[in-house]
């Protein structure tokens, strides 16, 4: 895992606020964060604990119900990157920004298919994920998206503001 990137990186879409400090004065957990894996089952469970790792390391202060909200979306796109991707993509990237005010998570594959939140369907068992993804980013109060890359694959993010835990 690459821990050099810091700074601002990527934020929400929809000309969102500044995000705090300017890049002389970057908080000490502020920066962004890649690594690659397979695009296989055992990746799932490696990217969530590799991204809650990061977290503590890092001394991000994060809600536990904004960490158990962002794992559980780590987990999904990774499990659909996983699942519908490998074919054309056998590595996925998964990719933590974090700023003083918000956090984003995203997961880039190289298979060109843009994905869709499929409707809820109660007697199918799977195909839901993104239905997840976008309610536990909506009601954390962030925004996700599906983009297309440049070399014609396509990256699902989802940023989620950072409302420090608060101690009693």
């Amino acid at each position: 895992m690459d821990d050099d990137g810091r700074g601002f990186g990527p934020r929400p879409a929809g000309g969102a606020a500044p995000l705090g400090p300017g890049p002389a004065d970057p908080l000490p957990y502020e920066g962004v964060w890649r690594f690659t894996a397979p695009a296989v089952d055992a990746s799932v469970p490696q990217a969530r604990h590799a991204v809650r790792d990061l977290l503590l390391r890092q001394g991000v202060p994060v809600s536990d119900d904004l960490a158990q909200g962002l794992l559980l979306i780590v987990s999904e796109l990774v499990t659909n990157a996983v699942k519908h991707a490998a074919v054309l993509s056998p590595t996925i990237a998964v990719e933590l920004a974090v700023g003083a005010e918000w956090l984003r998570v995203s997961v880039e594959d190289n298979h060109p298919y843009r994905p869709t939140a499929l409707e809820t369907d109660h007697g199918r068992t799977g195909g839901r994920g993104l239905l997840l993804v976008r309610e536990i980013t909506r009601e954390a109060g962030g925004v996700c998206e599906v983009e297309y890359t440049a070399s014609g694959g396509k990256v699902i993010w989802a940023a989620l503001p950072l409302k420090p835990a608060r101690f009693a």
